[in-house]
């Protein structure tokens, strides 16, 4: 029989540990602001292909050389494929990177495959459209816990849930990686990731309540987390494992998305022991709130 772990025995301590990283997340934040991506702010998208395989390194010394600073340079497919995107409202400066390009481009010359603008009006939309989405999804997820548990369930869900994504858009801050469409939809994945985890332990808590009837609500989320534990562990090992893959070998395209699924991972794997559980404590959960009302009389006597 597996040892009961209490892991509420130190919820004090996670606690002081919750508020720190979260008050440094949202310093962090605030303080310094999301590195947005052309997807939010506007700016031109330029795709190059070359003869040879392109060198993406070499590329963007070039482009650097050639005084385009702020060009961010990708592999985009094939080998002789590249993507670049830098801020700017000129039509005319794919070519212009493009015959920039042709004039240090030795054997290996490029030509432009297409060019693409996003306007700032539109990259504003897409970041609003982008927040309401996420505060929908939250919204949604409460009231699906509210009805599939209680109410007390899914405060605790959506508490959990807020901690994860302001730990995670604030290491992004901190550490200035461009928050693009990609990262965004990390962000989502991890709300879906976090929400799953937290689940399986609310309901071994609620099952656990008929089962362990003289047990107190810290003992019961004592053993209910260590009967999931191993569950939770292997979900979360190999999730990190596949995500790591995605940093080590899917290049920059997928660096923002694999780093912020990376961090929210392990945030939600936190959050639903430490912060989910110690919800319920704060509640005050008991028996009591998981029973059905019972039906008066004069329901019961309106029946058909």
């Amino acid at each position: 029989m597996l040892r009961t772990i209490n892991f509420m025995g130190v919820r004090n301590v996670a606690f002081g540990v919750t508020v720190l990283l979260t008050v440094l997340a949202l310093f962090s934040w605030f303080h310094k602001g999301l590195n947005y991506g052309l997807d939010f702010t506007g700016g031109t998208l330029i795709e190059l292909t070359y003869e040879k395989p392109a060198d993406v390194t070499k590329v963007r010394t070039q482009l650097n050389e050639a005084g385009y600073h702020e060009a961010i340079v990708q592999s985009f497919g094939a080998t002789t494929d590249l993507l670049v995107r830098m801020p700017g409202e000129d039509p005319q400066l794919g070519h212009q990177v493009a015959e920039a390009l042709l004039k240090v481009g030795g054997d290996n010359p490029a030509s432009v495959k297409r060019v693409e603008f996003v306007g700032p009006q539109v990259g504003e939309e897409l970041r609003d459209q982008g927040g309401l989405g996420m505060l929908m999804a939250l919204a949604g997820i409460m009231v699906y816990l509210a009805f599939r548990f209680q109410w007390k369930f899914g405060v605790g869900a959506i508490v959990s849930l807020i901690h994860d994504v302001i730990v995670t858009v604030g290491i992004l801050a901190y550490f200035q990686i461009t928050f693009d469409l990609t990262v965004l939809a990390a962000v989502l994945a991890i709300i879906g990731y976090s929400l799953n985890d937290t689940i399986v332990v609310f309901d071994r808590v609620r099952e656990n309540f008929r089962v362990l009837r003289k047990a107190t609500l810290i003992e019961n989320i004592n053993i209910s987390t260590t009967q999931t534990l191993l569950r939770t562990m292997a979900t979360s090992i190999s999730t990190l494992l596949a995500i790591a893959a995605l940093m080590i070998f899917g290049g920059d395209n997928l660096w923002g998305f694999s780093l912020a699924l990376f961090i929210g991972v392990l945030a939600g794997t936190y959050s639903s022991i430490y912060i989910a559980n110690v919800v319920l404590i704060w509640l005050n959960l008991n028996s009591e709130d998981l029973i059905p009302p019972v039906a008066t009389d004069k329901e019961v006597d309106d029946r058909p």
